[in-house]
């Protein structure tokens, strides 16, 4: 089931929606709705990450450490 809200949304983002539709031929409501789900489903991945950011005892790595690690 699909429910209609209402959100106030900048024009420059409207206008960059807009032309994307109009590349992809798709209607704008597509698009905003591809959007919402990708937010959703990576929400909990990118949470987790700026609290391990912010978490001064959590151990981090340089590029180089992780690099040699992986044998990369």
């Amino acid at each position: 089931m699909n429910i209609a809200i209402s959100s106030r949304i900048p024009a420059n983002i409207i206008h960059d929606i807009d032309e994307i539709s109009e590349t992809t031929q798709r209607n704008r409501s597509f698009h905003i709705k591809k959007a919402l789900e990708f937010y959703v489903e990576n929400y909990a991945d990118l949470q987790i990450s700026l609290d391990r950011l912010q978490d001064s005892n959590d151990k981090t790595i340089s590029l180089a450490q992780m690099r040699n690690k992986l044998n990369v």
